[in-house]
């Protein structure tokens, strides 16, 4: 099963998997049938790997900024390295880009207050939340991968299809 197809021209399929992990990754689980549960824990796991790898290289920069007042004030920035860069660019390319979403009863202000600043939610999730996270299990279990899992829930009614959770670990 090294390129499940999953009943769909290639297109489609890669549209759905994009939407899948995506939504895996924003969620955090995901219900769906067996084989595109399989798939799309495949292509997480891929993700995070990317990420792990990478999270960690960042470079001190000095920057130059106009304050209120209109002088010119030095400030250090944390800036992505060449290799978080590149990984950063890469799963941009494949991820949806999801935004937040306004809570319940969350007025208008609170939100764009909350949301400033992240012009791509799930992308700095991955990187921020859980880059960090598997880095540290890595160090304590002494394996890496091993992100997601897959659940199987048994047949769905209506159809028969062999339905499954995958979920972050």
């Amino acid at each position: 099963m090294a390129n499940a197809k999953l009943g769909r021209p290639s297109k489609e399929r890669d549209a759905m998997l994009r939407g899948q992990v995506s939504t895996l990754l924003w969620n955090g689980r995901l219900e769906t049938t067996t084989a595109r549960a399989k798939a799309t824990a495949r292509m997480a796991e891929k993700i995070i790997t990317l990420a792990v790898n990478t999270y960690e290289d960042t470079l001190k920069v000095e920057k130059e900024v106009k304050g209120a007042d209109g002088k010119k004030a030095k400030t250090m920035v944390l800036n992505d390295g060449p290799k978080k860069l590149a990984a950063r660019r890469k799963i941009m390319s494949y991820v949806y880009d999801l935004q937040e979403q306004r809570k319940p009863k969350e007025s208008v202000t609170a939100y764009k207050a909350r949301v400033e600043g992240i012009t791509h939610p799930l992308i700095e999730k991955i990187f921020n939340v859980y880059a960090p996270k598997y880095a540290e299990r890595a160090k304590e279990v002494g394996q890496a991968g091993g992100y997601t899992r897959v659940i199987k829930l048994g047949q769905r009614r209506g159809d028969a299809a062999d339905m499954a959770v995958v979920e972050l670990v």
